[in-house]
């Protein structure tokens, strides 16, 4: 397991230091560094994946587009146009320090190389961060099908850019009768094969909705059926379907097919979802990270930080297994402040930072005055 990230003069980032758990959670305003942050950890395991590693630090594609060295270097450097992205796995600290003075203008960053180790591919392989223990889900993920018998098989891998999901059909009908940990199944149903528990899963989301993973043609795609009193509904497409279930697909998928100390990093997991839903996501979640796979969310929901914590009250995760960040922004430098909330137990938080999912009370102090001005 990754267990801390550290992180100097990128993008909003201009010195920021944060430990990780089985569940991290990163929450907070917009453009406060969240995403940079994930970013950081793309940028490493893309510039892998092109063998360029042990070279440079590649910015753009498959994993995430910044542009050129300008682009990633915080704008306050003041003499020090070097970024730095280190983390702690299994008590080794990896570091990489790149010279974004002499990439400005390109897509890449060169090392540093008075002050960087160059790690062979054999020793960053083991990792789950460079290696097939992995999964990117983000915001940006569309129910736009793909097929890639490679990515799928191989590198079993449910996305191939920028997180967008676009095998989860592929995927999920090559691994259907896969076995899913034991730790996370669904209680309605008795058989644990892959394409049976996301369908218990997405019940959550929808009553009594079935999943069907097809290949057309070249592709794939994904049918949605319903019950009624006259039988089982036509298998809808996804375009005729609640936005919800598509989205909430890819990240039931990648977490019930994981196996324990896979990293997913995933984007906005309460998207399109009503709050039930919210909740029984993160009781998915708390379910994984129990059972030994390392997941990093950033989220804006506080249906997706509040079910982690009643997860917390009921048993089902340690509060040791559990990390909670907000983000916020120093103005005069605009960079990113970060701050722990911390946990006592027993779902309780012991000090929330200011500005941490608190609009519901100045809400409710507005709605229960008798002078709302």
């Amino acid at each position: 397991m990754i267990s801390s990230i550290h992180i100097k003069n990128l993008k909003s980032h201009k010195n920021t230091n944060i430990k990780l758990n089985n569940i991290t959670l990163l929450c907070g305003e917009n453009g406060s560094g969240k995403s940079s942050l994930i970013q950081s950890l793309l940028l490493l395991r893309q510039s892998f994946q092109k063998n360029r590693l042990d070279k440079v630090l590649s910015l753009n594609k498959p994993l995430c587009y910044i542009g050129e060295g300008k682009d990633v270097l915080f704008s306050f450097t003041e003499d020090d146009e070097t970024i730095k992205i280190e983390f702690n796995y299994q008590k080794n600290i990896y570091q990489w320090i790149f010279d974004v003075g002499k990439g400005l203008t390109l897509d890449f960053i060169p090392y540093d190389k008075s002050n960087t180790t160059i790690y062979s591919n054999d020793e960053l392989s083991t990792i789950p961060l460079f290696n097939n223990l992995f999964q990117y889900i983000s915001a940006r993920r569309l129910a736009e099908y793909e097929s890639d018998d490679y990515a799928v098989d191989i590198e079993k891998q449910i996305s191939l850019e920028e997180g967008r999901a676009e095998l989860t059909a592929h995927f999920l009908d090559f691994y259907r009768e896969t076995k899913v940990l034991d730790g996370l199944l669904h209680p309605s149903i008795n058989d644990n094969s892959l394409i049976e528990q996301v369908t218990a899963w997405e019940q959550e989301i929808s009553k009594g909705v079935k999943v069907y993973p097809k290949k057309v043609g070249d592709s794939y795609e994904i049918r949605y059926s319903f019950p009624s009193e006259f039988g089982e509904t036509e298998r809808y497409t996804t375009k005729n379907v609640g936005f919800g279930l598509s989205y909430a697909l890819p990240v039931i998928v990648a977490i019930l097919s994981a196996q324990p100390n896979t990293l997913l990093i995933i984007e906005n997991p309460e998207a399109h979802l009503h709050p039930y839903g919210q909740a029984k996501i993160a009781e998915l979640m708390s379910l994984a990270a129990q059972a030994g796979i390392q997941i990093i969310a950033e989220t804006h929901s506080d249906h997706i930080i509040n079910g982690v914590l009643v997860q917390n009250k009921k048993s089902v995760i340690d509060t040791e297994n559990i990390k909670i960040w907000y983000f916020d922004r120093e103005e005069e430098h605009n960079a990113s402040k970060v701050t722990e909330v911390e946990l006592i137990g027993k779902g309780r938080i012991k000090k929330a930072p200011a500005g941490f999912f608190d609009q519901i009370g100045k809400d409710l102090r507005i709605l229960m005055s008798t002078n709302p001005s």
